[in-house]
């Protein structure tokens, strides 16, 4: 459920909070004139380097019978050792007529995003009738020492409204004009389980990390996308050679995806998929503008058959290194290569696991280095002796 930010954008700007909400967060009492239980939630890094927490409310339908309600939320979040300057949200919660002899709770949450640090949160729920529901915690986002050098998307003490645009256009970045790297990326969106009836929100944040990490390293100057599902066999998306991802149109051609829904035509060909697969492969390897690196990613392809490598062969050795960034969340349960995977391989290529949010950073961060490293290396002039 979304929150509103209530904090002025302009400074000096006063926040019109009611007095009387305003003397609940002061008196640090916990309330329960509506029944209400608050459950906050532990903060995760996500794939988006940003920590995502909030809480959950769990509140008895009996004590909402009646016509229709309005519920709404209040809470503020403070860094510790900054209480002069806390961030508030609402939230507005729309509750439909309930019958008198309704049995069960009602489930809502809310959400938000913060950087590393210490905070606390002031949390309120009234309904019309003015009843209220009050409860305060503090929690900390940190990460483990050893992840210490990942550069996270939020400042440490930065609070926010929960990010749910995946799609969103990225923000400028300075290039670095010496390097100018030009990467090829093919990303097979597809769920993380195959038989899934649909793209997990995690599933996506996931795909779309691994191109926003490598747009925003400023020693990448040009990229190409091809965005294709394994599954539907037919590329969603394509972007040549151009000086930034076009994340909005990339994000209309995911949403055509359907996980789960087979084409009868596509159902009685045999190998097609890995039909599909070797010729996506031939034709994006073969190409003659070749890029500085070609980078698959996308979740394990585990198909019954193995991509042939007589289609392999009629490749030429790619100039450029190929590199794969598997996205696997359960990398014990599913340790086996997969054919994008045996593919890589045979053009002596890197794979990388991809299970958590550092295994992205550290991944994207030494996939460019080596991209670096290997252009600098076909590039360095030969010696001869005399």
């Amino acid at each position: 459920m979304a929150q509103m930010l209530l904090n002025a954008s302009t400074p000096g700007t006063a926040i019109r909070i009611f007095n009387t909400d305003m003397a609940v967060f002061e008196a640090g009492e916990k309330r329960k004139d509506l029944p209400c239980d608050v459950v906050p939630d532990k903060p995760q890094l996500g794939f988006d380097l940003r920590f995502h927490t909030g809480y959950e409310i769990v509140l008895p339908l009996r004590d909402l019978a009646g016509e229709e309600n309005l519920l709404t939320v209040l809470f503020r979040v403070t860094q510790q050792g900054q209480t002069s300057s806390p961030i508030y949200f609402t939230q507005r919660i729309k509750v439909p007529p309930i019958d008198d002899d309704a049995r069960g709770e009602a489930y809502m949450f809310g959400s938000f995003d913060v950087g590393e640090g210490k905070y606390h949160v002031d949390w309120l729920m009234r309904d019309r009738t003015e009843r209220v529901c009050s409860s305060d915690w503090d929690f900390e986002a940190s990460v483990p020492a050893r992840d210490k050098p990942m550069e996270l998307a939020m400042a440490a003490g930065m609070i926010q409204p929960a990010d749910r645009e995946q799609f969103k256009d990225e923000p400028p970045v300075v290039r670095t004009a010496d390097e100018s790297l030009s990467v090829k990326m093919l990303i097979n969106f597809a769920p993380q389980k195959s038989d899934s009836a649909t793209m997990q929100p995690i599933d996506t944040a996931a795909l779309i990390s691994i191109l926003r990490g490598i747009a925003r390293d400023p020693r990448v100057g040009k990229f190409s996308v091809v965005a294709f599902n394994l599954q539907e066999q037919r590329v969603l998306f394509r972007q040549e050679n151009a000086e930034k991802i076009d994340f909005p149109a990339l994000g209309e051609a995911v949403s055509s995806v359907k996980p789960g829904v087979v084409d009868l035509q596509r159902l009685g060909q045999k190998k097609g998929e890995v039909t599909f697969l070797s010729d996506l492969i031939r034709t994006e390897l073969s190409c003659n503008d070749q890029p500085d690196a070609v980078v698959f990613a996308g979740p394990k392809a585990l198909l019954d058959d193995k991509v042939p490598q007589e289609s392999l062969k009629d490749i030429s050795l790619p100039a450029s290194p190929v590199f794969y960034m598997n996205y696997n969340l359960y990398p014990q349960q599913v340790p086996w290569t997969d054919a994008i995977g045996k593919a890589v391989k045979y053009f002596n290529g890197y794979e990388y696991t991809i299970s958590r949010p550092r295994d992205l950073w550290f991944a994207v961060n030494e996939v460019v280095t080596r991209i670096v490293k290997l252009k600098h290396g076909r590039h360095a002039p030969t010696s001869s002796s005399e």
